[in-house]
């Protein structure tokens, strides 16, 4: 069997554009196995991309190429990257979305051209799938482009150690459940405040009632708050950027 491509997007399923970008690889690369990661990061959110990136792309076997297009500067002077990192290849834009490949020693990364006939609105179609497509049928990274050393990087903001010993944190993510996603390492015996609510650090959701806020370590290894059978970002009126502190219990 071919190679795994897997393609994450911030493109949907309504208007066609992904079948587009699965018609270029399967053009030029008959073999490939397409996993679809997700299509419904939501518009233009690099961030999210990022740390949706950052969850999948070690969970591959070596030689998968992740194909990632969430790209509000395409056409722009941004640069396009194919990258190879821990054994495995992505394709994407220079915005910062493949920062979670780019950061682990070792990862190289070349610029890639795009071709005169190139959509200056679709590099996902006419730049990047055919890019992937040729690292899946073997053809080396460097044989893509010319090696570039500046790239830009985005990483999640550290934990601040506050006078009292507190870790002050934030959330980085809502997921489709409005769980809120913090920045904290997991550790129980610890309680978690957030919007003015003190919740201490528990180990599933069944440990609170319904309806009840929990915070929780979640299976990234971060703390998360939850709404047992509910969401928490609404209850609680959390997002993206809200402020949380861990204490020791």
């Amino acid at each position: 069997m071919g190679a795994i491509v897997t393609l994450l997007t911030d493109f949907g399923t309504a208007d066609g554009y992904v079948g587009e970008m699965k018609g270029v690889l399967l053009s030029r690369a008959p073999d490939v196995r397409l996993v679809d990661i997700t299509h419904e990061v939501p518009a233009q959110d690099i961030e999210c991309g990022r740390l949706t990136l950052a969850r999948i792309w070690r969970r591959f076997p070596a030689g998968t190429v992740h194909l990632a297009v969430v790209d509000p500067g395409v056409g722009s002077s941004r640069q396009a990257l194919a990258v190879e990192s821990d054994g495995r290849f992505l394709v994407g834009p220079d915005n910062g979305l493949l920062s979670p490949a780019l950061l682990l020693a070792g990862a190289r990364a070349v610029a890639l051209q795009a071709p005169g006939n190139a959509a200056p609105t679709f590099h996902g179609r006419d730049v990047f799938a055919p890019a992937a497509a040729a690292l899946a049928s073997g053809t080396p990274l460097d044989a893509l482009g010319l090696p570039v050393t500046e790239v830009v990087v985005r990483r999640t903001p550290e934990p601040r150690r506050r006078d009292d010993g507190a870790l002050a944190g934030e959330v980085i993510a809502i997921d489709r459940f409005g769980n809120a996603i913090t920045n904290l390492v997991g550790r129980r015996a610890a309680w978690l405040e957030v919007a003015g609510t003190l919740l201490a650090v528990r180990r599933t959701y069944s440990e609170v009632a319904s309806g009840s806020p929990v915070a929780l370590v979640g299976s990234t290894g971060l703390i998360e708050i939850a709404v047992r059978d509910g969401n928490a970002a609404r209850q609680l009126g959390v997002g993206r950027g809200s402020i949380v502190v861990l204490r020791n219990a």
